[in-house]
């Protein structure tokens, strides 16, 4: 009787120890079902973006909706220069409402490289990761994943945190000697979000940037999404953005005539170098155009911009990429971006897109707090 009484306690132990236990396959089915059921979220977070020995800092502002539509806002804190990457059914659109102008490009974005502000991308990294790494932390879980950036080649891995409900609280973004790049913390999330039917609409996104840019004493409602902090799918959260999540501040827009300094890049290819620089007038301002030669010739204008008097939507060739400090269009030849009200272009025919944006990210004309 007491081998038979031993025995069943034995038992008894080895099954609580296993419930307690979950391994990393339990937890990416269980997460990929919790999200896969979703049908809108909303979230708030903050994003640090490293270059070199500067950090960049973004108010990031996600909403998405089943049916293929997302809504990214972002505000980069050094100047409040505010971007709104949108997709819908009539494409993917890069708004840039303090100079009254659009990208508008037939592009695959979010699903053609990784996204650490976008749960579905985050999810998909550690689904299709076989050799991820699993750690179950005393606040909740931790995956080591590869991640896919296929522009920039030094972005190789990431660290997902999850708590003990499967909400992602964190994500970093490592080189290939485990020094942080991007650093996404998500501040609240709404799984249970509700959005207007022209909430992803680019002409009622327009009309109500330039409203809270031109006017600041009026009864329109620009609150956030009553977005709760790390909710569950189960919360019953009525969220209503009405005219739409708008928390950006008043943003005055400099109209730049002149380029009063020239801005070069830090980094070089090898055996290339300056070559000339013209800088000529133009109806609205100047432009300035660097010539390089040597083994990798190329092209750098940078030219002045302001706001237009009505929207410009620009059809573009190509797509869309991370920048340190904002959003540039990439394609074959070139990388195309705008900050500070300048207008930057890098253009070469003998480098590809990787080396083009090697380029780009040296080039920082702002003032960085760390």
């Amino acid at each position: 009787m007491k081998k038979i009484l031993w025995g069943l306690s034995l038992c008894c132990c080895l099954v609580l120890i296993g419930c307690g236990k979950q391994s990393s396959s339990d937890i990416v089915k269980k997460l990929s079902d919790k999200i896969e059921k979703i049908d809108a979220y909303y979230i708030e977070g903050t994003m640090e973006i490293i270059n070199n020995e500067d950090t960049y800092t973004y108010d990031v502002n996600v909403a998405y909706k089943v049916g293929d539509f997302y809504r990214v806002e972002l505000e980069n804190i050094q100047n409040n220069h505010e971007q709104v990457i949108l997709r819908n059914e009539d494409g993917v659109y890069v708004i840039t409402p303090s100079l009254n102008k659009s990208f508008k490009f037939q592009s695959d974005w979010p699903y053609n490289n990784s996204q650490s502000y976008l749960l579905g991308s985050i999810v998909d990294d550690i689904k299709d990761d076989e050799n991820r790494v699993f750690e179950e932390t005393s606040d909740g879980y931790t995956f080591t994943t590869k991640v896919n950036y296929p522009n920039n080649a030094k972005l190789v891995k990431q660290i997902v945190y999850l708590d003990k409900d499967l909400n992602i609280n964190k994500v970093e973004v490592l080189d290939n000697a485990g020094n942080l790049q991007i650093k996404m913390t998500f501040d609240k999330t709404d799984l249970k979000s509700e959005f207007k039917d022209d909430y992803f609409d680019l002409n009622q996104i327009i009309k109500v940037k330039e409203d809270n840019n031109n006017i600041s004493d009026n009864n329109i409602n620009n609150e956030q999404p009553n977005a709760n902090t790390n909710t569950d799918t189960n919360t019953n959260t009525n969220t209503n953005p009405d005219i739409d999540a708008n928390n950006s501040t008043n943003e005055e827009t400099k109209e730049t005539a002149t380029l009063e300094d020239i801005i070069y890049p830090m980094y070089l290819p090898e055996n290339t170098y300056l070559t000339n620089q013209e800088k000529v007038s133009k109806d609205d301002g100047e432009r300035l155009i660097l010539t390089f030669d040597g083994d990798s010739p190329f092209m750098l204008i940078e030219e002045t911009v302001k706001a237009m008097d009505e929207h410009v939507i620009v059809p573009t060739y190509g797509d869309l990429e991370f920048l340190a400090n904002t959003v540039a269009v990439i394609n074959d030849n070139s990388v195309n971006w705008i900050d500070n009200n300048i207008e930057y272009y890098v253009i070469s025919d003998v480098m590809n897109t990787s080396e083009l944006l090697e380029i780009a990210r040296s080039i920082s004309v702002l003032p960085v707090s760390k």
